[in-house]
């Protein structure tokens, strides 16, 4: 956890295959902890084809079987349908943007929304912003993408800047 928070928890990403990765285990997370999630990332990146969103979208039943006797995942059918369904949800979505990056980063301005709290005990579980990209993100077809997993989705990819004044990787605002 702390090598995961020192080293990519809140940087800013623009890579749509890592985008996805991030969309897909946040939801995953739901109603777990992210510490359970972290640990099965190799996984999960093993079981969903690194998360190449091309081959997850045309997933057959077969797959999704295999997928449900993996010991290395969590094994929830709808976590695993949804993950399908958002792959092709994903596609479309770059089809009409170009790329997810474009698409997802509008919900921020483009830029990482910079907060500034006193600890980390402050922190939010959703925002307007949050909101806004939940609610288009169903719009769209997603799956599992409810205001507070996309704010956790909008903390990890670095959209907003959570980390606290008593963090070692709070940067003041200039």
């Amino acid at each position: 956890m702390i090598e995961y928070h020192d080293r990519e928890w809140g940087r800013p990403v623009h890579d749509d295959r890592v985008l996805f990765e991030f969309l897909i285990l946040e939801g995953a997370q739901a109603g777990l902890s992210w510490e359970t999630i972290l640990n099965k990332r190799e996984n999960y990146r093993r079981a969903f084809d690194r998360f190449d969103v091309v081959k997850i979208a045309r997933y057959d039943k077969r797959t999704v079987r295999t997928l449900l006797a993996d010991p290395g995942i969590v094994r929830n059918r709808l976590k695993i349908a949804s993950t399908i369904s958002n792959a092709q949800a994903f596609l479309a979505v770059q089809k009409e943007f170009g790329t997810f990056d474009r698409y997802i980063w509008q919900f921020v301005g483009g830029k990482p929304k910079k907060n500034d709290w006193r600890t980390s005990r402050r922190l939010p579980a959703r925002t307007l912003e949050s909101d806004a990209m939940s609610e288009d993100l169903k719009r769209r077809g997603f799956r599992f993408v409810g205001s507070t997993i996309c704010y956790a989705f909008m903390q990890a990819t670095g959209m907003v800047n959570d980390h606290a004044r008593d963090c070692f990787r709070y940067v003041a605002r200039r």
